[in-house]
């Protein structure tokens, strides 16, 4: 498909109002899907175990991309071993605490290492949404592309920040974890990946 084209396409979605309850029951939620909810999700919108291709996240890193200075970073241990998905969501939620000198940033980079199965993964895709209460402040959409299976894969992502007024970062700064993100990931169009954050940006 030619970029202007999938670009027009990503943009169309975007003006399409979806109601997160008319996708519980759906048997394979799209990008389209999830672009058009109008707030955060209130669940996760696939199980754990829709992940068939053993997609598994290693290490996560932030930084300033401008001053190239670490403001967050996790790794799982390097005897760490691969086990196939349960029921078990506490792995899909993350609380960030930040202080309010987060707003200084422009760009950040976002560093994501992570190891697929036995299985190639085509057209691997992240849509990121992030939410103050119900207000839409940026959607990020990135494409990994094709991963071959039994790989581990690094890429980095910059954010560049949204423009905020000063009301807006005094109501954000004193509203704690209600800033909130949801992270999409499909393979081939389809929805294999969901994890939900909230973030804090008090002193």
């Amino acid at each position: 498909m030619p970029k202007s084209v999938g670009s027009f396409l990503k943009t169309a979605a975007r003006g399409r109002i979806v109601k997160e309850e008319n996708l519980y029951q759906k048997e394979s939620i799209t990008p389209e899907d999830v672009l058009g909810l109008q707030g955060p999700t209130q669940k996760y919108l696939c199980k754990v175990t829709d992940n068939s291709y053993g997609i598994d996240f290693l290490s996560f890193k932030l930084r300033d991309a401008d001053r190239d200075v670490v403001l967050f970073e996790i790794a799982k241990p390097a005897n760490y071993v691969y086990e196939p998905p349960s029921d078990d969501d506490s792995g899909r939620f993350v609380q960030y605490q930040f202080t309010p000198d987060f707003f200084k940033l422009k760009n950040i980079g976002a560093t994501v290492t992570f190891r697929v199965g036995d299985k190639p993964v085509p057209n691997f895709r992240m849509i990121e949404r992030h939410f103050f209460q119900n207000r839409l402040l940026k959607d990020f959409d990135f494409d990994f592309g094709f991963c071959i299976p039994n790989s581990t894969n690094t890429c980095e992502h910059i954010y560049t920040l949204p423009d905020l007024t000063q009301a807006e970062i005094a109501e954000m700064i004193a509203k704690p974890l209600e800033t909130k993100s949801d992270s999409f990931y499909f393979v081939d169009g389809r929805l294999v990946m969901h994890n939900r954050a909230e973030y804090s940006y008090s002193d």
